[in-house]
């Protein structure tokens, strides 16, 4: 028998939102209908060092010890970290990897929450922001998907200001009508490309884009989420796996230059609903507020 009945992964979980996704995890999991007995958390960050700090905290966190969520006060829960950069495809490949040889009956739960708000605006951040923010997602998604059990969860963490009426991603209505209209991830992944190369060519205001890496990454990861979950759900049968994307809101972390409105914790709500809670059998869906929003 394995030692433990449920098994999630959690990226870019060493701080902030993805700390606060982990600790409420934790915390709702045994009053949750996805609770059958001990459950791992891999809390997963880039650096070793900070990734086990991050353990540590949640070890002497006196609400989780207050509520015996952790194994070490006799409750369901174990965190351990493990060392992810979603920027880079082989650490991505390699985590699958490692998660298939050591839960070879597969996993439950993911929430792809790694990822970078860079200053100015350029080809370099462009691309950058886009290679983890969008690419290392989507990798993370395909490379996770297929070890996710029947029944189990997949959270992509995006944004508001990736909605495509927001003031943040001033899409032409060519642009936002090719976004509505995708249905596929080489759809959207087309749309990151045709971005790109208009910033490339000092062309992306003249083609209705916005100067903006971030907001364009979130509408992507959006749309890419909401592609992979209509893929999905034409190739499941039964008990499938629910797939959704989510905005945290305006919270206050290193992300937001500390100038959210939002404690991480209310931030951590929305993708711990989607990741354990009961939401119908929604799939492939944007979310903020705990409910099923317009993207």
């Amino acid at each position: 028998m394995p030692q433990f009945s449920r098994i999630a992964a959690v990226t870019g979980a060493n701080k902030g939102i993805g700390l606060a996704i982990v600790r409420n995890l934790a915390l709702q999991y045994p009053s949750s209908a996805f609770n059958n007995g001990p459950l791992l958390i891999y809390l997963c960050a880039r650096d070793k060092e900070r990734g086990e700090d991050a353990v540590k905290k949640l070890e002497s966190d006196a609400q989780l010890n207050n509520a015996k969520a952790l194994v070490q006060n006799g409750g369901l829960t174990t965190v351990k970290h493990h060392g992810l950069d979603i920027s880079k495809t082989k650490s991505i490949l390699d985590f699958a990897e490692f998660l298939e040889k050591e839960h070879p009956e597969g996993i439950d739960i993911v929430v792809n929450n790694a990822g970078i708000a860079m200053d100015g605006f350029d080809i370099n951040v462009v691309k950058e922001t886009l290679q983890c923010n969008y690419y290392g997602t989507l990798t993370a998604t395909h490379s996770f998907l297929s070890l996710i059990r029947p029944g189990g969860r997949l959270v992509n963490l995006s944004s508001m200001v990736g909605q495509l009426n927001s003031k943040y991603s001033k899409y032409s209505g060519e642009i936002r009508t090719a976004f509505a209209e995708s249905k596929t991830v080489d759809d959207v992944t087309k749309l990151m490309e045709s971005f790109t190369k208009a910033v490339e060519e000092g062309k992306e205001k003249e083609q209705g884009w916005p100067s903006a890496a971030y907001a364009v990454s979130k509408s992507g990861i959006t749309g890419m989420t909401r592609a992979v979950a209509l893929e999905l759900g034409e190739r499941q049968k039964g008990s499938r796996v629910l797939v959704n994307s989510c905005c945290p809101g305006y919270v206050n972390t290193d992300m937001t230059k500390h100038r959210g409105s939002k404690t991480v914790d209310e931030g951590a709500q929305t993708p711990v609903l989607l990741a354990c809670g009961d939401i119908g059998g929604t799939s492939g869906e944007f979310w903020q507020h705990e409910k099923v929003i317009e993207w």
